[in-house]
């Protein structure tokens, strides 16, 4: 009895894997732009044509830091002063 409750709980374990596993598969790629459309519209655009901005956000990215940075230097400096 032991023996054939041991053996259910690991097919059934392997079984749950197996549905799991091949439902979290990932999906395959989009197929490419076909080049019917005219160039630069929204339907129609080669993978490396995004024209993402990445200065605005390099900038952003810089002044916290600096920000955050300041902040540390305020705090180790006034605890040097209390002591």
């Amino acid at each position: 009895m032991k023996k054939t409750v041991k053996l259910f709980v690991l097919a059934s374990l392997l079984l749950c894997f197996l549905a799991i596993a091949h439902s979290s598969l990932a999906q395959g790629p989009p197929p490419p732009p076909s080049g019917t459309g005219a160039k630069g519209s929204s339907t129609n655009k080669a993978p490396g044509d995004s024209g993402a901005a990445v200065g605005k956000g390099t900038f952003i990215l810089l002044a916290l830091a600096a920000a955050y940075a300041g902040r540390k230097v305020y705090k180790v400096k006034a605890a040097k002063t209390e002591e």
